[in-house]
C-alpha cells in the first residue's frame, strides 16, 4: 500500500548508474560551468581567456601569481550587487604560505593554555615529590622504611634458622661418626 500520494515503485526496475557514466556526468558539468564562466568574464565564449590557459600549462610566472590576489570569488544571487555590512560576518581571506609568519608568537587556545599548565604542575609536583616534600612522598619513605626493617629481621631469621640447621646436621654427623668408630 503506497504511503504518499504517488504511487510507491515495488514493481518498477530499479536504474543503477555505473561509475563511469557519474564521471562522464561530473565532467560535462565542470566543463558547462567553466563555459559559463569564460562567458561571464571575457564576453567572447570561443575566445576564451588566454591567462587561464597559460595556468593549466603549470607555467611559474610572477605575473600570474599577482592576479590571484586580485580574485575575488563568484557571488550568489543578488550578493555581489548589495553591499552588506555585517560586523559578525568575518571575511575568510586566503594566505599564501609565503605570506605566514612563522616566527612570529602564536595565542594559544584556552585548552592548550591548560594543558600546559597542567604539565607545569605535574613536573613541579614530580619535583617536590623526589625531594620528599610532598605528603605522599612522606608516607612512601616512612612505608619503604617499615618494609626494610621487615626484611632485615626476616633475613636475620633466616640466617638464624640456617646456623641452627648447620649445627643440627654437624652434630648428627658426630653422633654418627662416633657411633661408627665404637
Amino acid at each position: 500500500m503506497p504511503k504518499g500520494k504517488k504511487g510507491g515503485h515495488k514493481g518498477r526496475a530499479r536504474q543503477y548508474t555505473s561509475p563511469e557514466e557519474i564521471d562522464a556526468q561530473l565532467q560535462a558539468e565542470k566543463q558547462k560551468a567553466r563555459d559559463e564562466e569564460e562567458e561571464a568574464e571575457g564576453g567572447d565564449g570561443a575566445v576564451g581567456d588566454p591567462k587561464k590557459k597559460e595556468k593549466s600549462l603549470d607555467s611559474d610566472d610572477s605575473e600570474e601569481e599577482e592576479e590571484d590576489d586580485d580574485y575575488q570569488p563568484k557571488h550568489k544571487g543578488v550578493e555581489g550587487m548589495i553591499d552588506i555590512e555585517n560586523p559578525n560576518r568575518v571575511a575568510q581571506a586566503a594566505k599564501k604560505v609565503t605570506q605566514i609568519d612563522l616566527e612570529s608568537p602564536r595565542e594559544l587556545s584556552r585548552r592548550e593554555r591548560e594543558e600546559i599548565e597542567r604539565q607545569k604542575a605535574k613536573e613541579r609536583y614530580m619535583k617536590m615529590h623526589l625531594a620528599g616534600k610532598t605528603e605522599q612522598a612522606k608516607a612512601d619513605l616512612a612505608r619503604l622504611a617499615i618494609i626494610r626493617k621487615q626484611r632485615e629481621e626476616a633475613a636475620k631469621k633466616k640466617e638464624e634458622e640456617r646456623k641452627a640447621k648447620d649445627e643440627a646436621a654437624s652434630a648428627g654427623k658426630r653422633l654418627q661418626s662416633l657411633s661408627l668408630s665404637k
